[in-house]
């Protein structure tokens, strides 16, 4: 969504979806301000057993902005390149890129991909995401879905 969207986040979903209380509490509690980091949806999710796209879509209902993306995508403040936090790396690894070569399809990877990714080789999910500007890979399928 672009920041024309902003607060408008519930139109994404259908008119009757109603927010998981249990989620909605955690996500009132460990977000104030009216934004919700992603590690932080992460850990909620991972808290209450449920899946992080549920976690999105609650936030979504409470009208919540979604912040500093794990992968450095949005959500940091105001940088140079709209709220980026990671630009292309300066060199991948090889097997940075033949695991990211592995799971890319038609020029674009997952977010979730990315993190398993990055959990297999011990990586942050920044230099992951770094790795695919470099390789020119667009990212895709925010499991928060922001994007």
């Amino acid at each position: 969504m672009t920041h024309e969207d902003a607060g408008k986040y519930a139109l994404k979903h259908p008119p009757d979806t109603k927010p998981n209380e249990q989620i909605a509490k955690a996500i009132r509690e460990k977000s104030p301000g009216g934004e919700l980091a992603c590690g932080m949806g992460e850990k909620i999710s991972k808290l209450l057993k449920v899946d992080i796209s549920e976690v999105g879509i609650t936030a979504d209902l409470l009208e919540m902005k979604i912040k500093k993306c794990q992968l450095g995508l949005f959500g940091w403040g105001k940088k140079p390149s709209h709220g980026k936090d990671v630009h292309a790396a300066d060199s991948v690894s090889v097997e940075l890129k033949s695991a990211l070569e592995e799971v890319a399809e038609n020029g674009g990877v997952t977010c979730a991909a990315l993190w398993v990714i990055a959990d297999r080789l011990g990586a942050e999910r920044k230099v992951v995401s770094a790795a695919c500007d470099t390789l020119r890979l667009k990212i895709r399928k925010c499991q928060l879905g922001a994007f």
